[in-house]
């Protein structure tokens, strides 16, 4: 099936994101028919900052490792780990050959600033044409500037999908999704609205982000606790991943 298929408004594709070889296999085993990676997961592996351009060989190596499992994968990119435009597209298009159906590029930056809008365009411009999903994520939300949501969801209406994590009222979701052309993408949040509502909203893609593998790193730090009878601690949160990880 053609990735872009699967992206449905009222109909959303649950996007499981895998960190590793093995993570995608077993995904890819219980039937889901599209995996994403994720940079927060792929980062720590590697003992790696997340979102901070230090996984790109990584990054293409998991892509090109997981291509083979007989499901569409797209890649989390960071924010194309350049930029310039010219270098991003290079990489998509190498991408593209190993057979990724999409990618994911990011409109945040390390320092905790958005990066320009015209220069986002021109990444995502640059990306697009090879035959690859693109979906534009644009860090408002998480950045503490989702009144700017709308300005870059209009601006990046050249991708192929826009993805605002960090969205999780419902009135609003349907507002953005009512806003663009575009399939919209949201982050699956414990507690948060369940598939079926965000559906109503107008949702078509949903991705579980570095949920899996912190839920992973709780389940086994739970299992060798529990050896020594204590209790299981709860999933890590994103913040304290990212402070055991290298600066």
């Amino acid at each position: 099936m053609n990735f872009r298929d699967l992206h449905r408004a009222g109909d959303p594709l649950l996007l499981p994101n895998a960190w590793d070889y093995g993570s995608a296999a077993c995904l890819a085993a219980h039937g889901f028919p599209a995996i994403g990676t994720t940079s927060l997961g792929v980062a720590a592996v590697h003992g790696r900052p997340d979102a901070a351009g230090a996984t790109r060989a990584e990054t293409i190596e998991l892509a090109e490792a997981i291509s083979g499992l007989g499901v569409l994968v797209t890649v989390d990119l960071e924010g194309g780990f350049s930029d310039d435009p010219a270098e991003v597209g290079e990489l998509v298009a190498g991408l593209a050959a190993l057979g990724v159906a999409g990618v994911n590029l990011e409109d945040g930056r390390p320092d905790g600033t958005l990066r320009p809008i015209e220069l986002q365009q021109r990444i995502i411009e640059a990306a697009t044409g090879h035959g690859v999903f693109v979906n534009a994520r644009t860090d408002t939300y998480w950045l503490g500037d989702g009144a700017g949501t709308y300005e870059r969801v209009d601006a990046y209406g050249h991708a192929d999908g826009v993805f605002v994590p960090g969205l999780s009222d419902l009135d609003e979701i349907a507002k953005v999704a009512a806003s663009t052309p575009l399939p919209l993408n949201v982050l699956h949040q414990q507690g948060g609205p369940g598939l079926a509502r965000l559906a109503e909203a107008g949702v078509a893609r949903v991705s579980t982000g570095s949920l899996l593998y912190r839920a992973a790193l709780a389940a086994a730090l739970g299992t060798a606790l529990s050896a020594r009878g204590e209790q299981a601690p709860p999933i890590p949160t994103y913040t304290e991943i990212v402070a055991w990880l290298p600066r």
